[in-house]
Formats: C-alpha cells, structure tokens, sequence
C-alpha cells in the first residue's frame, strides 16, 4: 500500500479507514471487513465512542499489531495535559493495544496554551505510548502558533475535497512538512455527482468515490473514507494502484466553492 514517511520516520498508509459515526457493532464488523480487504490504517477518537468495538476488530484480525496504523483523538474539551494523558490511556485500553501510531488534538483549543497541549503528546511520544503526534482542524493561524512552540508535530487531519480543496493550507502545511490527512474526503456524498468528476471518472474507467480518493491521494496526502457498508469499503479500496494525470489532478483542482461541511463554533475557521 502507498504510504507517506511522516517528519518522526514513522510511515502512514495513504488510504485509511475512518470510524466517525459507526457504532457498536456496525462499528466492528466496519473495521473487521476493511482489514479483510486490505486496509491498514484506522482513524478513531475518543469521542465517536466506539473505540472498544474498533479494538474488538483488530485483535480479531489476527493481524499482527505492527502492521496495523492506529490513529487516534483527544477532543476539544479535554485538552488540559492530564486530561490528555488520561484520554491516551483509555484510548489504549479500548483499543487493546499498547501504543498508537498517531495522536491528534481534535480541534483547537484557545484557552488551554498550546505548547501545553503538544508538550502533554510529546511526553506521550517519550514514553512510547505514541509514535507520532499532530492536530486537527487546525488552520494556517493555528498551526502558526503550533509551530512556534518548537515541538514537532506530523499531521494536521481537515475536511478535504474537491469543493473544499484549502489550497492555501495545503501549500503552508507542504512547505512545513506537515501531512494533510483529509476526511470527509466526498463531502458526505455530495461531491459524487460534480460534472467535472464524472468525467475524470470515466475516463480511467473509475467510480466517481475512487477518483476523488485518488486525486487525493495524488497530492501526496493521506485519505481517510468511511463506510458501514461493504461495497462501498471495497469500492474505495479501489482509489489504490492507479494513477491520474497531472492535467487531470489540475481539473480537480479548481472546483472549490469553499464548501465547508464540518464548522463547529470553536473551530475558529477563516
């Protein structure tokens, strides 16, 4: 599987499997068949509240631990050091495992100073309960203010698709050699039906979800899809082992309307 070598070394797969809004054993069996078809990167945070169900699932695999990319999130209201310290350790223990991948602040928090928040992951990174730290939701004023605390951080995950593209945070996170992991990578469906990407779709014979995923993934930055059905997991696994022409990357490019999906109040987005 393509991946990306993130600032700590650590390499995350380029297609994810993501977990918002799956529960209980939707959740699990979600999980369960996506390792089965070949994922190997999953995205979870505490607050979707299905981490046991996730865990479940990957020791079931039986596939070995460290072949598995496991992601994870602390929320916005519990970003205090300890807080995030306590959050790790729960995390760990639904997950039933011994260490994450990845560990992300899920969204800014203005009142807490963030090199109290990167300082608390870090510490998490120094004792190996974490391999590599980053943020979510964060934007250029956010991330400037991250970099300024002098504490190496490797993903800022965002909502990410052809209407809402980001350039120019995308340009500031490549010169800082920060990896934009992408959710909402479709716009919940309604991205599926844009003139421009049926077009690009047919062309290479794809659907119109493996080309987005794909042009995505193109830009060397990480995707993370999610699914409670079946053929749509197996579908999206398809948006892997082929490429798409730059002139075609370029088209894709230029159908932002700046329609954002995801926009909570503490989100404080330009």
């Amino acid at each position: 599987m393509k991946s990306i070598t993130l600032k700590s070394g650590n390499e995350i797969p380029s297609l994810g499997f993501g977990t918002w809004k799956l529960k209980g054993d939707d959740a699990k069996n979600a999980v369960a068949y996506a390792l089965k078809i070949g994922y190997r990167h999953i995205d979870a945070a505490e607050i979707y509240d299905n981490q046991i169900y996730i865990g479940a699932a990957i020791l079931e695999s039986q596939i070995p631990r460290e072949d598995i990319f496991i992601t994870s999130k602390v929320f916005h209201d519990h970003l205090e050091p300890e807080q995030i310290v306590e959050s790790c350790v729960n995390t760990l223990k639904d997950l039933q495992t011994n260490y994450l991948d990845l560990l992300l602040l899920h969204w800014p928090n203005k009142d807490i100073a963030i090199e109290d928040q990167l300082g608390a992951l870090n510490s998490l990174k120094e004792k190996n309960l974490v391999k590599s730290i980053g943020v979510s939701n964060y934007n250029i004023r956010h991330l400037t203010e991250a970099l300024d605390a002098e504490i190496e951080f490797d993903v800022n995950q965002v909502e990410f698709h052809p209407s809402l593209n980001q350039i120019k945070l995308k340009q500031f996170c490549e010169e800082n050699g920060i990896v934009i992991t992408a959710y909402s990578p479709i716009a919940q469906g309604q991205d599926l039906v844009l003139p421009t990407v049926l077009e690009v779709a047919k062309k290479y014979k794809k659907t119109p979800s493996q080309t987005i995923l794909n042009w995505i993934i193109s830009q060397d930055m990480v995707t993370i899809p999610r699914s409670n059905k079946e053929d749509h997991i197996k579908d999206n696994f398809g948006a892997l082992g082929w490429e798409m022409e730059k002139s075609d990357i370029e088209r894709l490019n230029k159908l932002n309307t700046n329609n954002r999906l995801i926009n909570r109040e503490w989100g404080e987005f330009d």
